[in-house]
């Protein structure tokens, strides 16, 4: 069965921010970093209304999800994770080019990605640039996407 993108759904969402978690300790990170990023790294049902968000589903499960936010001309990849099984099969490829589709659908012209120094070469594939450290360095780098 081909990989399909859809919206989420209300019930979804624990299972969605439970597969955020586990993308993000694919880097490493202590406990305590992670339950630091726990509120970070959860969809909340008022989500569905502010903001994007796309599921990644393959065969009935769920691989993957994506989330934007557009303010302006200018939308924020809040969230791009992918379900540590299925790492470098094209799932983040095709959540990261919903969200520029998404993004310039929504009258945006900029895409602002927060990325894990380890993931920022994803992104820089995708033909994002650097646009410079957001927060402590060993956490996160900045990078950046013209529409």
């Amino acid at each position: 069965m081909p990989r399909i993108l859809r919206a989420p759904t209300v019930e979804e969402l624990p299972a969605l921010s439970a597969l955020c978690f586990r993308s993000k300790a694919v880097w490493g990170y202590d406990d305590a970093f992670m339950e630091a990023c726990r509120r970070e790294l959860t969809i909340e049902s008022d989500d569905l209304r502010t903001s994007s968000i796309a599921v990644a589903e393959e065969d009935g499960k769920i691989v993957g999800v994506a989330q934007i936010k557009v303010i302006g001309s200018e939308a924020d990849l809040l969230k791009l994770f992918v379900e540590p099984t299925t790492l470098r099969s094209g799932v983040g490829r095709s959540l990261f080019l919903w969200a520029i589709n998404q993004a310039t659908s929504e009258g945006a012209d900029r895409l602002v990605i927060e990325a894990d120094p380890d993931a920022a070469p994803f992104y820089r594939r995708m033909g994002a640039e650097d646009c410079g450290p957001l927060r402590p360095a060993q956490y996160q780098e900045g990078c950046c996407q013209s529409l």
